[in-house]
């Protein structure tokens, strides 16, 4: 037993290792705040481009979380190549949760401060800990890394997360057909997320074609292999 699970890591490390899974840049982006300068609590959603040609359709997201008082970081996240040598996708540990992936930029989705939010943690701690496929990982159409992500955020609607279009596997709730949208509000139904509609005050209206995902709402126009795109915002003075 012992021997097969050496085997296991030592193919796990030459993996990480050819994929560059162990030189993680840990700099930070100036996106989240210095925890030795801040003491409230402080919960962020980021993503950023996934490695190689699946960058170009989509992002690798992650929940970040910093307990009241805390010197540092937890960052939440399911990578699917560790099931190549470990049980479990879902990876809990202290990162700087702005750093780049893989040389991607990482892009900031949702911040929650203040009072409750160190209950809001508790909770997030709880949900991740209880993700249903954690043992499991399916690049296309889910569950991957934003399905873990949807999931929690649909159990915390106060996060008010809009997850990009380029999110692919958000939709993924698994056998069951009805569902709130991905930030916890709204509906959203779909069938295994290949095909989905959603809609709610924080998505907008959102259609999703095998994985293909286009929407709309106040503030941006959403779609497949770009993301999300602004309305211009004119001042009063160029309207006049």
């Amino acid at each position: 037993m012992r021997a097969r699970r050496a085997i296991r890591y030592l193919k796990g490390a030459v993996f990480a290792a050819l994929t560059g899974a162990a030189a993680l840049p840990v700099f930070a982006e100036g996106l989240a705040p210095d925890p030795a300068k801040t003491s409230e609590a402080v919960v962020q959603v980021y993503g950023a481009r996934t490695m190689g040609v699946k960058g170009i359709f989509g992002v690798h997201t992650w929940i970040a979380v910093k307990p009241s008082d805390t010197p540092s970081w937890t960052v939440y996240e399911i990578i699917g190549w560790r099931l190549r040598w470990a049980d479990s996708a879902l990876v809990i540990r202290e990162r700087q949760p702005d750093a780049p992936w893989f040389g991607a930029q990482a892009e900031l989705y949702a911040d929650k401060r203040g009072a409750g939010v160190d209950e809001l943690i508790q909770r997030i701690d709880k949900a991740a800990r209880s993700y249903p496929y954690a043992n499991t990982y399916t690049l296309w159409p889910g569950p991957n890394s934003n399905t873990f992500t949807a999931w929690i955020a649909r159990q915390m609607p106060e996060l008010q997360v809009d997850l990009p279009a380029t999110a692919v596997g958000k939709d993924y709730i698994g056998s069951t057909f009805v569902s709130t949208a991905p930030s916890g509000t709204g509906f959203q139904f779909t069938l295994a997320g290949l095909l989905a509609v959603a809609a709610g005050p924080v998505e907008g209206f959102e259609l999703n074609l095998l994985g293909l995902n286009f929407g709309a709402n106040g503030s941006a126009i959403k779609l497949p292999l770009v993301g999300r795109v602004a309305f211009p915002h004119f001042s009063d003075s160029a309207k006049r």
